[in-house]
């Protein structure tokens, strides 16, 4: 009986892994029958400097969050999502009672001063008594820092954040942003929100998120602006670098799979 042919698969690397790795994938082969944590242990044996961040990693597995014990295919695409930052897609509209309009981007223009009027503008109805908006901006201080991330952000301690730098593993991260909008609807009714992300720089000042939702009463609008930041900054491969003036330093915590407990 002849040897079985291994598996061949693409490993995806982002944000401090890529940087440790001096690649952003890895061909490998494994064998026959292998788990996602046999693809890490793959990856490892070639990158032997990434084994200490296992703990706070998450995998996904052709573009959706997976179980380290879901087992390969030849062809599959395991992407490392390290600790995340704490295209674009417009649905279209459906029945006249109750329209659903979404816009999810993520984008490496900055933004316009007109953004938040413009995304009302494109979501409100006549029936929509209240508009919340959310914008995150870069600021001054330093945030928490990613696991792994210690020595670099004290080395950088007393010092001002000049920018941040912002990578994404973009169509990922449009698929979870349209299922957090689908636990808008099923949660709080919201049908109409807008999730736009930046990538790349952005200075001092200037905006990385915005979120607007829009509904006929305002305390289900803010309840769905709420949850929308928190489950992007939780769950969206969206990896955030404070700059500063000689280096730059990870930011962020082990990303959650899926959604939070209702309240």
């Amino acid at each position: 009986m002849g040897v079985l042919p291994p598996l061949r698969i693409r490993v995806r690397l982002f944000a401090m892994q890529r940087e440790a790795a001096g690649t952003k994938e890895l061909r490998l082969e494994v064998p026959l029958g292998s788990t996602v944590d046999d693809a890490w242990s793959a990856v490892v044996e070639v990158v032997p400097t990434l084994a200490p961040g296992r703990a706070s990693l998450r995998f996904a597995v052709n573009g959706s969050y997976a179980d380290p014990a879901t087992p390969l295919a030849d062809g599959d695409e395991v992407a490392c999502i390290p600790p995340v930052s704490g295209g674009s897609g417009e649905a279209p509209d459906d029945d006249d009672e109750g329209i659903r309009r979404r816009i999810l981007e993520v984008r490496a223009a900055p933004f316009g001063a007109d953004l938040v009027a413009d995304l009302t503008d494109r979501l409100a109805t006549d029936g929509d008594g209240g508009v919340v908006a959310f914008l995150g901006r870069t600021r001054v201080t330093p945030g928490t820092p990613a696991p792994g991330q210690e020595a670099e952000a004290a080395r950088h301690a007393g010092r001002i954040v000049e920018g941040l730098e912002y990578e994404a593993f973009e169509p990922m991260a449009l698929a979870v942003l349209g299922q957090i909008a689908d636990e808008i609807e099923a949660r709080f009714g919201v049908r109409r929100v807008a999730i736009v992300h930046r990538t790349g720089p952005v200075p001092l000042g200037e905006a990385s998120i915005v979120v607007v939702a829009v509904a006929p009463h305002r305390d289900a609008a803010f309840d769905a602006a709420r949850y929308a930041i928190d489950e992007t900054k939780a769950r969206a491969p969206i990896w955030k670098a404070e700059r500063f003036r000689d280096g730059h330093v990870w930011i962020g915590h082990a990303a959650r799979t899926g959604p939070s407990d209702p309240a």
